[in-house]
């Protein structure tokens, strides 16, 4: 029988070139350096240009993780991106991104999940490459969130940035890499804790970002901690062999407590939340390329993904790079 896995062939990501550092935003609103170190250990995040939309940030993350494949655009089949921000209410952003990249074949859409989206999407990809036609699949994270920010609301503007990553998953059979694992949930009843006060039906405006903070940090914590043990345990493998944890980059306080839940090393979690803050459905992905590109993930090495978003949607994904 074939063993169908969807290999990691390449890895991506694209930050703006502003950056806003704790200082400037404390100019602006009633926060200061040490209140958002101290309650996020966030010290700087990056800020979209104007005129520089999310599909611009995909596009940038997909050509690096596409180059680090050694596939061009026209080896793809299917482009998945996980976004809160598109450019557009319609078409989605995965069909823009396709346009500019030069694609004409496959297809195209986006996944909406918050800060849940890519490893929402990675669960998907796997699907499809599995069932399907589909060889090469890019998935890509891409968010401009300081677009749908209250800069005058210090419990949120402070936590988020704007960027993208991106990962090339690529059909093969019977190899031991790739993903072997997802596990997705959501529960709606919490979806006034963490939301967009804004949508074309509902108020015909975009609306910006509302959260009830220690509530999502409760819920965060048990939520991601029992989905990582459900994930890995599904298929017989233990916490304690997993190499790395590649969590969404939500506040360091969470990184910390889920890491002592799982019994992990602080070292072997990955954290950019200190330079990228929170970018949402980019997070996980662009700690990803971080942690590739600097050496700490090696080929062989078994990654946990893990996310939490508003809805509340939460997940993991196993895989062996």
């Amino acid at each position: 029988m074939t063993n169908i896995r969807s290999v990691v062939r390449g890895v991506g990501s694209y930050l703006p070139a502003r950056i806003m550092k704790n200082d400037e935003l404390a100019s602006i609103v009633d926060t200061s350096d040490a209140w958002i170190r101290e309650r996020s250990g966030i010290e700087q995040r990056h800020i979209a240009a104007d005129g520089e939309f999310t599909s611009d940030l995909g596009v940038a993350a997909a050509k690096n993780a596409l180059g680090h494949a050694g596939l061009t655009s026209h080896d793809i089949d299917l482009i998945i991106v996980a976004t809160t921000t598109p450019d557009l209410t319609f078409p989605s952003t995965a069909t823009i991104i396709q346009e500019k990249l030069g694609l004409r074949g496959g297809a195209a859409f986006d996944i909406q999940a918050v800060c849940s989206g890519f490893v929402y999407a990675v669960h998907v990809a796997d699907a499809m490459i599995k069932a399907g036609p589909y060889r090469n699949v890019v998935v890509i994270g891409a968010e401009t969130f300081s677009r749908i920010l209250d800069w005058e609301d210090r419990t949120t503007c402070v936590l988020f940035g704007d960027g993208a990553g991106a990962m090339v998953l690529g059909r093969e059979d019977n190899t031991e890499q790739g993903v072997i694992n997802s596990f997705i949930r959501s529960d709606g009843q919490h979806c006034d804790l963490l939301y967009v006060d804004g949508g074309p039906s509902r108020t015909q405006t975009v609306g910006h970002v509302r959260m009830e903070g220690k509530q999502v940090f409760r819920h965060a914590v048990k939520d991601i901690a029992l989905a990582m043990k459900t994930c890995v345990g599904q298929v017989g493998i233990d916490i304690k062999d997993v190499n790395w944890m590649v969590p969404h980059q939500a506040n360091q306080r969470i990184l910390d407590g889920v890491g002592r839940q799982l019994g992990l090393k602080p070292e072997q979690v990955i954290s950019t939340v200190a330079k990228h803050a929170n970018t949402s459905a980019a997070s996980v992905p662009l700690a990803f390329d971080t942690a590739v590109r600097d050496g700490r993930i090696k080929r062989g090495d078994l990654a946990l993904l893990e996310a939490f978003g508003g809805g509340f949607t939460w997940g993991a994904s196993l895989l062996r790079y």
